[in-house]
């Protein structure tokens, strides 16, 4: 049962239909490792054990009957815990919301949960979301997987680790900024960004509305494929087929390859060979206005997300960690006129950004310029905390200012990946092209 831990959602489904494995038995062995797990209380908030063993119990009748729902019918995963669970705590990572239990399942579990997936628990995140570093001192900071002492990613922190410390098969999480795609890329893993309003987000507690999306953090783009098409009831993209030959990628130069640490530019380069080896062809280029979208984005998350949250933060200051606070409250020096004309230049240059990129299947930047930090420095010093925590979200935030569907796939090398950028709601395209992209970087 230990190797069931290490398998791919998609791989455990698989064998769930050919009824080598069963979801009751399946479902318990990663409670049990959970429960025994040293990291357990730093990567799982809580758990539904009743639910996930009740959900399981059904998967298991329905496979025994041969009326499967879909691929990961039965497969047990995890969910950051900024999305509803009827009766059972949601409280974002934040003491502000403890206590706070809703009565509705979040849309996307819902539809998750009807295609079969069991939900094991609620796993811990940033303070509301706002960090890209996964620390959290108010409530646990999950470990990273190649290194405990070093930061995890966030603010989907925990998701990433309960995937790989083998304490789920998936993970679900959120990405305004680089949620998902941090954490992935620090753990060794696959993480989706869908674009925004891809995926519904009734039932999700809030970060900047406008840019908040729901996406995958798993072991393979075949499970990120199919986790998409659970979390929306719909069907999963054709992956079969998928190749390189023929494909055209930019390299973006425009900031995302500026003040670069050495492991993670290896492991880009690393990356950029192997696709070139695989029938790719690779060119190089800028988009110069990108630079100023950049320098907008403090305007747009920070007013968005202090003006979601002034209130409940302002009430009760001292139940946050300051750094994430204060990063809230630089949303108070914005006016409504700069927030409104800062969003019209935006839309401006999403233009030309979609006029420079349609030649190309995707445009690849580093996932993250630095490997992640060290969670005790982190804690002490407030000024590694900012810079750390605004060079680790520089790149990722590009797909999400762009308004884009974005893919971070391992390089290789430890805690390092590449990211490929793909158009607006074209997820298919996407997932196609980073199949085949996986295969050239195993």
């Amino acid at each position: 049962m230990a190797e069931w831990r290490e398998m791919s959602a998609s791989d455990l489904g698989r064998a769930i239909g050919r009824g080598e494995i069963d979801p009751e038995e399946l479902t318990a062995a990663h409670l049990d490792a959970i429960r025994a797990h040293d990291y357990r209380d730093r990567i799982y908030a809580r758990l539904t054990e009743a639910r996930a063993l009740e959900e399981a119990a059904a998967a298991s009748r329905r496979a025994k009957a041969g009326q499967r729902l879909s691929l990961l019918d039965g497969v047990p995963i995890s969910w950051k815990d900024l999305f509803d669970t009827a009766g059972t705590a949601t409280e974002a990572g934040s003491r502000l919301l403890e206590g706070r239990v809703p009565t509705a399942d979040a849309e996307v579990l819902a539809n998750a949960t009807a295609q079969g997936l069991v939900c094991l628990g609620k796993t811990h995140m940033t303070e509301l979301a706002f960090s890209g570093l996964g620390l959290n001192p108010m409530t646990a900071t999950p470990p990273n997987a190649n290194d405990p002492a070093l930061a995890p990613g966030g603010s989907s922190s925990g998701a990433a680790a309960s995937v790989a410390f083998g304490l789920a098969a998936a993970g679900i999480g959120s990405d305004t900024g680089g949620s998902v795609r941090i954490p992935s890329a620090w753990n060794d893993l696959v993480g989706l960004k869908t674009t925004s309003d891809r995926l519904p987000l009734t039932g999700v507690v809030p970060l900047c509305a406008r840019f908040d999306t729901v996406g995958p953090l798993c072991r393979t783009v075949e499970d990120a494929t199919q986790l998409l098409a659970a979390m929306e009831g719909g069907k999963p993209a054709d992956l079969r087929g998928a190749t390189l030959n023929g494909a055209r990628f930019l390299v973006l130069e425009t900031v995302a390859l500026d003040d670069m640490r050495p492991e993670p530019l290896a492991g880009f380069k690393h990356a950029l060979e192997r696709l070139t080896d695989a029938g790719a062809t690779i060119a190089r280029g800028a988009v110069p206005e990108l630079a100023e979208a950049m320098a907008l984005s403090g305007i747009l998350f920070t007013s968005e997300a202090y003006g979601t949250w002034k209130d409940a933060i302002e009430a009760a200051p001292d139940r946050m960690f300051a750094a994430v606070r204060d990063r809230f409250r630089l949303g108070a020096q914005f006016s409504a006129a700069d927030y409104v004309a800062a969003w019209q230049r935006l839309d401006q240059i999403r233009g030309i950004w979609a006029e420079r990129a349609a030649p190309y299947d995707a445009v690849l930047v580093p996932t993250a310029p630095n490997l992640p930090p060290d969670t005790t420095r982190l804690t002490s010093d407030e000024d590694y905390f900012v810079t750390e925590n605004l060079l680790t979200l520089r790149n990722t935030r590009i797909g999400n200012l762009m308004g884009l569907s974005a893919l971070t796939l391992p390089t290789g090398l430890p805690s390092t990946g590449i990211m490929l950028l793909g158009q607006p709601f074209g997820e298919e395209r996407l997932l196609r092209i980073g199949a085949a992209a996986e295969a050239a970087l195993r």
